[in-house]
């Protein structure tokens, strides 16, 4: 197991970095945040990162991919937390991606995976229910008609939902095929389908849902909306397996964004403490100051072994990766915590106004860490992962 980047992967780090930093500074979200731009993310700069080949590095070769691996995307992802730069890239690549890449039918991946990879079209993945990420917790019910499926429920924190050309939706079908009566039951891995839904089918309702970090949520609602059985990926009552596999690979990108967005956010707190005078010298010069900047150090870096970990687990299809990210989500949740809470305090009051980009970061980084479950939820599941091997 590798947990430093190979030279090509440093290359690609390198080369993401200074791409974000000139297209795509602090200064673009925070513009982005003062129109009220609903669709989040810059279109042109979503066009460009696609011809630069960034959707395509996870996928095998035979569906048009690079093959580049998910330290690959840990890269590109750490280099995006490092400027807050916004992109569908976590919801349509990573997470609806896999999804179509493990489960898809031939014809839904020419149809889909290729307008993904090319940037063309975009979908994003409806799991959550309520305030928590709990995928085991799935109420939306899909029920077997004659034509297909009949999907009633609704789906919330849909990241880049709105303005989507479809979503990918996560419903629960366990005996729906052997009855169209049945009340399935809402929780539980077991009985779980996943389907496409395009933009504009019929039943279909959709709003925003805003978050501290400005970016593209939406809640869906879905009332007798009628699917067809070739809307269905993969095998009846068989999702779950897929959506976990894809859930872990989302996981372990918005942890490698995470660590981006901590490691400049602990970068701009020692450039402060190298420049803030108090009492005739620099603050950095207090010995206390030192030992919480260390700490920090310290945890920035057991942070990123857990992360590298997880990336590696998933690209050598480690038996154990499901709790490797799940340890290394937990651990950057944990890490990400220290480091917000130090700038702020650091900073001292300035630390929370919307003029300094602290603020910024400090919102973006609560999002992350709840997103796809927070430190709590993996700590539980890590153990539950152990426990069954």
């Amino acid at each position: 197991m590798s947990l430093i980047y190979n030279e090509e992967q440093r290359m690609l780090l390198d080369t993401a970095q200074e791409f974000f930093a000139e297209r795509s500074p602090v200064a673009a979200l925070r513009a982005l945040r003062d129109r009220g731009d609903e669709q989040g993310f810059d279109s042109t700069l979503w066009r460009d990162m696609a011809e630069l080949g960034w959707t395509a590095i996870p996928f095998p070769e035979s569906l048009g991919g690079l093959e580049f691996g998910y330290k690959g995307m840990g890269a590109v992802f750490e280099s995006a937390g490092r400027y807050l730069s916004a992109s569908p890239l976590l919801s349509s690549i990573v997470l609806c991606g896999s999804v179509l890449e493990q489960g898809g039918s031939e014809a839904q991946q020419s149809e889909w995976l290729a307008a993904l990879i090319d940037g063309s079209k975009r979908l994003a993945l409806a799991v959550d229910e309520g305030p928590r990420h709990e995928p085991e917790q799935i109420g939306l019910c899909a029920r077997c008609t004659d034509n297909g499926f009949e999907l009633n429920g609704d789906k919330v924190m849909v990241v880049d939902g709105l303005g989507a050309d479809g979503w990918i939706v996560a419903a629960r079908t366990e005996e729906s095929a052997a009855s169209a009566a049945v009340e399935a039951s809402a929780t539980g891995k077991e009985g779980i389908s996943l389907f496409i839904v395009p933009a504009g089918t019929a039943g279909v309702n959709l709003s925003r849902q805003a978050l501290i970090d400005s970016r593209n949520t939406a809640r869906l609602s879905f009332s007798q909306v009628q699917l067809s059985p070739q809307q269905l990926i993969g095998e009846l009552d068989q999702g779950t397996q897929v959506l976990e596999a894809a859930l872990d690979r989302g996981r372990a990108c918005i942890a490698a964004e995470l660590q981006g967005a901590c490691e400049q956010l602990f970068q701009m707190t020692l450039d402060y403490l190298r420049t803030r005078v108090q009492f005739d010298t620099f603050i950095g010069s207090f010995q206390a100051l030192q030992h919480r900047a260390a700490w920090a150090h310290v945890e920035l870096e057991l942070a990123r072994s857990s992360l590298m970990a997880a990336l590696d687990a998933i690209d050598s299809q480690d038996e154990q990766a499901a709790q490797l990210v799940s340890l290394a989500k937990w651990k950057v949740g944990q890490m990400a915590d220290r480091i917000s809470n130090e700038a702020v305090q650091l900073h001292g009051g300035i630390g929370v106004t919307d003029e300094l980009d602290v603020g910024l970061y400090f919102k973006r980084i609560r999002v992350l860490q709840a997103l796809l479950g927070d430190s709590d939820y993996h700590l539980s599941r890590a153990s539950q992962v152990q426990a069954a091997a």
